[in-house]
């Protein structure tokens, strides 16, 4: 029995576990199922629950929830030697202030770019190209902490084209394409749809396939089968050579232009889990 808790996918059984932990009768069929399916923004609980009643969970969050949010993601970038920003991370400014009470004194000089711990499509990205703009946003980021302290990363700025590639992952199954910044936009910032970028899916074929390679590598190390990926290639030859998959951050909850939309998202979903069930050869299918 295939037991899907996605709003559009659907199983042999269907359940919603929206806004809420898990209960009784969620764990009584999960104990049942052959395999459960999630929705892509599930809560940690949920998955959990699903992991440990089943042995077949789509999608596998595992290395989401080992790494949580982007200071997460530079360690798994580390343990998994890939190439990366030089990056610092903090969970808190009054972390950062402990560690560096005079900030000229910071490893990671400008230009930088801070990144709050969570956000996506550019939000929670600060481009600091000089120090008066890194002393203005530690301001901005204490004020904004609020009592509830917010994690964030700072990286070194990777000097490079005006794109970013994004390798989005379904199942097995990989989409590409540079998002280009918008002529106007900040050099230090993102390139991404919501500041105004555009989508290139033909442009330097030969970088896009290294990507790829990158990419099934970190998902055949990690499990992970759902997220889109944002990298960069750098010109400049002391950071990595010209062909080198600069990671960025893992997305688990993406933007859906450079794929059709929500339909081609729930057409490839529903082909990813397909190859997935097969693969996975339990005793049912949808």
């Amino acid at each position: 029995m295939i037991l899907s808790y996605h709003p559009i996918i659907e199983g042999d059984a269907n359940r919603l576990c929206a806004g809420r932990d898990p209960g009784p009768e969620d764990l009584a069929a999960m104990e049942t199922a052959t395999a459960i399916l999630l929705p892509q923004g599930c809560r940690e609980s949920l998955y959990q629950a699903a992991r440990k009643a089943c042995p077949l969970v789509f999608p596998n969050y595992d290395a989401r929830f080992a790494y949580p949010g982007k200071t997460g993601q530079v360690d798994l970038f580390r343990h998994l030697a890939l190439a990366c920003p030089d990056s610092m991370t903090f969970s808190d400014c009054a972390d950062f202030r402990a560690r560096f009470p005079e900030i000229q004194r910071m490893p990671i000089m400008p230009p930088l770019v801070i990144k709050r711990d969570w956000g996506g499509e550019g939000q929670g990205v600060f481009p600091v190209p000089d120090m008066a703009a890194l002393k203005h946003i530690l301001k901005i980021l204490e004020q904004t902490e609020s009592g509830h302290p917010n994690g964030f990363v700072i990286q070194r700025f990777i000097p490079t084209r005006p794109r970013v590639l994004r390798v989005v992952v379904v199942g097995r199954r990989l989409k590409t394409y540079w998002r280009v910044m918008a002529p106007s936009a900040d050099p230090y910032a993102k390139a991404g749809l919501a500041l105004g970028g555009r989508l290139d899916f033909t442009t330097d074929p030969d970088l896009m396939r290294a990507a790829e390679t990158a990419v099934h590598r970190v998902c055949n190390e990690t499990g992970i089968n759902l997220a889109a990926f944002d990298i960069l290639f750098t010109s400049d030859a002391a950071i990595a050579s010209p062909d080198t998959p600069i990671f960025l951050e893992i997305n688990y909850f993406f933007g859906r232009q450079g794929i059709g939309g929500s339909e081609g998202l729930y057409a490839l979903l529903r082909k990813g889990i397909r190859d997935w069930l097969a693969s996975c050869k339990p005793t049912e299918t949808p």
